[in-house]
């Protein structure tokens, strides 16, 4: 079963959170999970605010930040 921190790890390497990426996240999130898994999707939403991973979604309906 995929892991939030699995998620969250390609959205840093690649530095691209897709849509796809984001749904499952959503899912994970009504799951049962850990302090390393929410950990890493704060590490993620501060990488997103910071402009280090951009969002497929933000994209797609045209949302700038910066």
């Amino acid at each position: 079963m995929t892991r939030i921190r699995d998620v969250v790890q390609q959205a840093l390497t690649t530095g691209y959170l897709t849509v796809e990426a984001e749904n499952q996240l959503r899912y994970l999130l009504t799951t049962h999970y850990d302090s390393e898994d929410l950990n890493a999707f704060m590490s993620l939403q501060e990488a997103a605010m910071n402009g280090r991973v951009k969002q497929e979604s933000r994209e797609r309906c045209g949302v700038k930040f910066g």
